[in-house]
């Protein structure tokens, strides 16, 4: 399928900034199953300065600078990219005999990998593994195949869960999340990670869109508003596994993936400071990714 996805943000000061400086990850890579056919943003004020460059993990990083006084900044993010419909995934092996295939890589593999089987920042495995491993058992029985397991956790998060985009903020931690039982793609994406993770498997987080208004006779994705999140395991073979605990979708479809990371911290799609008088600030953000055609090739 090929989408046009056009990501407007916008902020407004209350009083002219002096200074502004910007990291976004706003332009979606290529990945085996999407192909890029156009991806830019625009920025109001001119920037003056601007640089791309491609992160750890291969993502496409945007940093700008407005260094004169400016009382808004606008930036709209315009692609058009091309998806395959994902293939449904093998069973794969046994979750245990993975957890022990993760821990025996080496090299190049190790390096690809093992960054995504650990805590980070926002999945402190420390402080909340406990309850993520008791999250994750009723999926993970002895012997199951992995992405029958995986594909479990994802229909256990969607079923237990409520989204709620007035619950939580960036910076609400899991245990919040693991005790109301509600939350975002955001805290259900790190959910999911965390569930594995404290298994001793890999997983990462994605950030993109998914289609705003599908066909007629389809229901919308939950999160199709805004930037959304969904995640990925590593099965031997196969490669990374999308799923989306949000829709309850595995393979993650409708999807088009801009960056991932081992957690939000590393994609955020707009984070930055700006120097001035402490006035009130307001954010709005408005996403739309509109199907254009079936790609015939």
């Amino acid at each position: 399928m090929r989408y046009r996805v056009v990501h407007h943000t916008s902020y407004a000061y209350g009083a002219p900034m002096a200074d502004g400086y910007t990291v976004a990850h706003l332009l979606p890579r290529p990945t085996a199953h999407q192909r890029v056919e156009h991806a830019d943003v625009t920025i109001d004020p001119e920037p003056d300065e601007r640089a791309e460059r491609t992160d750890a993990f291969g993502n496409r990083v945007l940093q700008f600078g407005v260094h004169r006084a400016h009382d808004r900044l606008d930036i709209v993010a315009e692609s058009e990219v091309v998806v395959d419909l994902p293939v449904p995934p093998a069973p794969g092996e046994p979750w245990e005999d993975v957890v022990a295939r993760v821990r025996a890589l080496r090299g190049p593999d190790a390096l690809a990998v093992r960054p995504f089987a650990g805590a980070s920042p926002f999945v402190d495995l420390a402080a909340h593994g406990a309850a993520l491993r008791a999250l994750a058992e009723a999926a993970f029985p002895r012997g199951r195949p992995i992405v029958d397991a995986a594909r479990a956790l994802c229909a256990h998060i969607f079923a237990t869960f409520e989204y709620d985009p007035t619950f939580t903020e960036i910076s609400t931690p899991l245990s919040v999340v693991l005790e109301a039982r509600r939350g975002v793609c955001q805290d259900f994406a790190h959910l999911a990670i965390g569930c594995l993770r404290t298994l001793g498997l890999a997983a990462r987080y994605v950030s993109g869109y998914i289609e705003t208004e599908p066909p007629a006779g389809e229901e919308a994705l939950v999160g199709a508003a805004a930037s959304h999140a969904w995640c990925s395991v590593w099965v031997p073979g196969q490669g990374w596994i999308d799923f989306d605990p949000t829709n309850d979708h595995l393979p993650a479809h409708q999807h088009v993936t801009v960056a991932w990371g081992r957690d939000y911290g590393d994609v955020a799609p707009v984070r930055g400071v700006v120097i001035g008088p402490a006035v009130e600030q307001r954010l709005t953000v408005a996403v739309q990714v509109t199907r254009v055609h079936a790609d015939v090739r």
